[in-house]
């Protein structure tokens, strides 16, 4: 992951009309907001590279537990995986407490990857639900979730088949995706591994190119679980590479540092998931039974009582506070704070972020105030650019880099303001 900080010289700043871009190209089928696949990687729609690190949290179980949202964001995640119920093998998830979800990620600027639960171990669990019967429940969400492409993945069905090398897991995923296309999803789609999740006779891993070959849209991404198959760092290394070597898209949705099935080798999964840019999710915020406590990263869902585990996770070596980068969907937004004090600049917002541009807007004082446009690096600030508008177009930026804006203003008398609140902006690669 990128992780750029540049000052902009005032030389590359000019003042302009506010323009938007053009937009990329979208693949077909695809919102030109939505999360996709390019060449094996997770991208936004701007072009900037998503490195999903996250939590899974237990909202079938504890649907009352809405801080956690808040909790797992302060612990350093920029994405959330959220099981739901179908109403067969766990409680169904109601549609409003869907939006609830929706919402709680927005607002806690969070990805979020929604899992169908009720396929867990298809053909094993005889109270499981089918893959085509995960299809169905999510055509009966989709007014919930069409328009929340930008931070929404939706996970077609969790560990959708038990173990054996014999589970239609081809035909019947390839199937799942083409029905969600024909349905009007444009979401970025998850496929597990049959296995209960870990592939353990690889036919994920044989045949994903088939798999994705089946979506038109071509932003389907694989996701495995890591328990006991992966206790060594070869099995780690050699699953997870014989992915990323071909250019298709994986993510670790599930793994924990013990299990039941055997000691999964934690420290290889994350170290080999950070140096390839590999998403990651833990098992789980809180509230496993009590068997399985050893699961739960922090106890009680208290953010300020961490598990071994929790640790480990959140804090050790290569865990999400090493290198987790916010989407760039809530980096490049309004300010997130306020700042008080005569005549501060408010409601900064900053909008059409290409590669090399920005757009800043807030709201106007009094009748002649001028601003003063700022860049911000730490304890220090650059001006750029001084206007009587409400809005610049900043230009002469670079690609993949992250910058950091305010605005002062000042009065009639020449009384400057405090400093607003800073906005982000991220642009995409350059073309």
């Amino acid at each position: 992951m990128r992780s750029v900080l540049a000052l902009l010289v005032a030389a590359l700043v000019a003042v302009a009309a506010a323009v938007t871009a053009p937009p990329a190209p979208a693949r077909a089928a695809a919102p030109d907001n939505a999360i996709r696949v390019r060449d094996g990687r997770l991208v936004e729609a701007n072009g900037s590279d998503l490195v999903l690190r996250g939590v899974n949290h237990d909202v079938i179980w504890y649907p009352d537990k809405n801080g956690s949202f808040a909790a797992i964001k302060s612990a350093g995640a920029n994405a959330v995986r959220v099981p739901l119920g179908m109403g067969h093998l766990f409680r169904r998830t109601t549609s409003a407490e869907v939006r609830t979800i929706v919402t709680l990620c927005r607002q806690n600027r969070l990805v979020c990857i929604l899992d169908a639960h009720d396929t867990t171990g298809w053909g094993q669990d005889k109270k499981a639900l089918t893959i085509a019967e995960a299809v169905k429940f999510w055509i009966g969400l989709r007014p919930e979730l069409a328009g929340q492409e930008d931070h929404i993945i939706i996970n077609v069905a969790n560990e959708p088949f038990g173990v054996g090398p014999d589970w239609p897991w081809v035909q019947q995923t390839s199937d799942a995706v083409r029905a969600l296309r024909a349905a009007g999803f444009r979401h970025a789609l998850m496929v597990d591994a049959p296995g209960w999740g870990q592939d353990e006779a690889f036919v994920m891993r044989d045949n994903a190119a088939k798999v994705q070959a089946a979506d038109p849209t071509g932003n389907t991404l694989f996701d495995i679980h890591m328990y006991g198959e992966f206790d060594t760092a070869a099995k780690v290394n050699s699953y997870l590479s014989s992915f990323t070597r071909r250019h298709l898209p994986i993510l670790i949705g599930e793994f924990s540092g013990q299990h039941e099935w055997g000691d999964p080798d934690e420290d290889a999964i994350m170290a080999y998931a950070e140096a390839h840019d590999v998403g990651y999710f833990g098992w789980s915020w809180s509230g496993n039974e009590k068997e399985y406590s050893y699961l739960d990263l922090v106890q009680n869902f208290d953010p300020t009582s961490r598990t071994a585990w929790g640790n480990r996770f959140l804090t050790g070596p290569n865990g999400i506070s090493t290198d987790t980068r916010e989407a760039t969907v809530f980096r490049n937004d309004t300010a997130a704070t306020t700042v008080t004090g005569r005549g501060t600049p408010q409601q900064v917002r900053v909008t059409d972020v290409t590669s090399d541009s920005a757009r800043l807007t807030w709201k106007r004082g009094a009748s002649g105030t001028t601003y003063v446009v700022v860049a911000v690096n730490g304890a220090s600030e650059t001006r750029l650019l001084t206007t009587a508008r409400g809005d610049v177009t900043l230009r002469g930026l670079h690609g993949s880099t992250e910058y950091t804006f305010a605005v002062y203003s000042r009065g009639l008398l020449g009384t400057r303001s405090p400093r607003s609140a800073p906005v982000y902006a991220v642009t995409p690669p350059a073309a």
